[in-house]
């Protein structure tokens, strides 16, 4: 069963017009995130599916990756709960929540698990500017390891806050995988994984790309050799070796590249770079990025194609080997679903 772990859906009440089109524009003139028509059309998203042999979808919403207001994360979540009446074993929605307001986000983390199913919850990797480690997050963390939803890292839908990022379009480029990287490095120092040793978390992109600075990581991770130990905030270490979290702790999906003109191609290179750099494939899920990275129907088909003919692990990361590894009963809830 083919699963998509990186599949966009904003309710059409939630999409933006503007003099930009549907490129939304920071205050700087940054573009930070692109309003595709197809994020509002399931039935073309079925359609996609179908072409391409993808089974499942897995459903967020860039609207409530950062979203402080509750009454549009019901909203959002509603949605995606109607989804996935609409259209019976094709779609799962994740939960949205306002997660820096302790008290707003358990209670609605509960009803999305118990009212409405959700298996999961989605959130950028950064928070109104605040780190994923803060304290501020501790109940946040806490409720979703109770309650055994999942948590989905997604970039932050801003430009990272650094005037050296205000061209050439580089705060999507980079920006937001250097955010990726900052994520899952202190979320693994603050000791939160030792804390809850139940919590899930799959971050975007392969970490945005993280397995290529590990032996820049592993050597500054010596905090006595580089003479940080004793100094706040740069001498934390976790129980573990940091490679332990990174290839038993941590999940992460496999797209971060960007289409739409040779997506097959750009696809799958990124995923042969992520294995070779971050190889544990038992911990990486399949995803398209569908419709932002890629939206033609064509170019998913080849990119599930290739993708599948990289290697053995590649194919079983396709054909959903690591699914029921975040979403637990999977076959039996689609059965339900179609029931």
């Amino acid at each position: 069963m083919v699963v998509d772990f990186q599949h966009h859906y904003t309710p059409p009440e939630l999409m933006e017009r503007g003099d930009a089109g549907i490129l939304r524009l920071d205050e700087h003139g940054n573009p930070n995130y692109k309003f595709n028509p197809l994020l509002a059309d399931l039935s073309a998203h079925v359609r996609m599916m179908d072409h391409a042999g993808i089974d499942l979808a897995v459903l967020s919403c860039g609207r409530g990756f950062d979203q402080s207001d509750l009454a549009t994360c019901r909203l959002i979540n509603d949605r995606m709960r109607q989804a996935e009446r609409d259209y019976p074993g094709r779609f799962v929605g994740l939960a949205h929540v306002p997660a820096l307001d302790p008290r707003t986000a358990t209670a609605e983390l509960r009803r999305c698990a118990v009212e409405l199913g959700l298996p999961g919850v989605v959130i950028a990797s950064e928070l109104q500017g605040q780190a994923l480690d803060t304290e501020a997050l501790r109940p946040f963390w806490k409720a979703c390891a109770d309650l055994g939803l999942y948590v989905f890292i997604h970039p932050l839908p801003r430009v990272v806050a650094w005037a050296q990022m205000y061209a050439d379009d580089l705060g999507r480029m980079l920006g937001w995988e250097f955010s990726l990287m900052v994520a899952t490095v202190r979320i693994i120092n603050s000791g939160l994984l030792d804390e809850l040793p139940t919590l899930k978390i799959q971050f975007s992109h392969f970490a945005g790309g993280i397995g290529r600075y590990l032996p820049r990581i592993d050597g500054l991770q010596d905090r006595e050799k580089n003479g940080t130990t004793a100094i706040a905030r740069h001498g934390r270490q976790p129980r573990q070796p940091f490679d332990h979290y990174l290839r038993q702790r941590l999940f992460y999906d496999c797209c971060g590249w960007s289409g739409p003109d040779r997506a097959a191609q750009r696809g799958a290179d990124w995923v042969r770079m992520g294995l070779a750099e971050l190889p544990a494939p038992s911990q990486i899920v399949f995803a398209t990025d569908y419709p932002q990275a890629v939206e033609d129907d064509n170019e998913v088909l080849a990119y599930v194609n290739a993708v599948r003919a990289l290697s053995t692990e590649a194919a079983a990361i396709v054909d959903g080997a690591n699914a029921e590894r975040l979403i637990p009963n999977l076959g039996k809830r689609l059965r339900r679903a179609v029931a």
